[in-house]
């Protein structure tokens, strides 16, 4: 009787076995699916935010491929998959204060390339978004982050406040004066162009 039980536990434990090595499969599968749909949603998205952190098109792909890889790592922890965006924006930013921490770079008076936008016809429309991305890029951090997040990436504030790990009317303030400064700026470069035409 005890042999007979010791190899009716046996065939059970191999076919649980059999089972837990199928469902790690598909689990695994259902994980790739998962990823490779959010690469193919946020990877143009990632870029453009990570190429305004850093203003040179590799290091943003460098960037964009390091979140890409630590979101892989910790794709079980996204439970939520509204959250998806925030998460991949904080873990780029984490990433790009990574990229401080290790290297210490050389700075240049050169300037780096500017993002181009194809929609542009005139010379004029490409000066003058030159213009702003300058002075956009001259804002103090806690300025140029929460505008560059609602602007280019789209994101609400609510959602500003999560990624920043601030309290959203902190959040609402830095984008106001971000603004303010921003204005303030453009119609200094504004009224200098002006002067130098008279």
């Amino acid at each position: 009787m005890d042999s007979e039980l010791l190899k009716i536990n046996k065939k059970v434990l191999m076919l649980g076995n059999k089972n837990s090595k199928s469902q790690v499969l598909v689990d695994m599968a259902e994980k790739k699916t998962r990823y490779e749909k959010l690469v193919h949603v946020y990877h143009s998205e990632l870029y453009r935010f990570a190429y305004w952190l850093c203003r040179d098109p590799n290091i943003a792909e460098d960037l964009v491929q390091e979140t890409f890889l630590r979101a892989w790592r910790a794709l079980d922890s996204l439970l939520d998959q509204k959250a998806a965006k925030p998460w991949l924006l904080t873990i780029l930013r984490r990433e790009n204060a990574r990229r401080f921490e290790r290297k210490q770079f050389d700075y240049s008076d050169v300037e780096n390339d500017t993002l181009v936008d194809e929609k542009s016809v005139t010379l004029d429309d490409e000066m003058e978004q030159t213009v702003i991305q300058r002075q956009i890029a001259k804002l103090p951090d806690e300025y140029r982050e929460p505008l560059l997040l609602q602007v280019v990436m789209g994101c609400s504030g609510d959602e500003i406040a999560e990624i920043l790990d601030l309290n959203k009317n902190t959040v609402m303030t830095r984008l106001y004066r971000a603004r303010n400064q921003l204005k303030e700026a453009l119609s200094r470069d504004d009224e200098q162009l002006k002067g130098a035409s008279n």
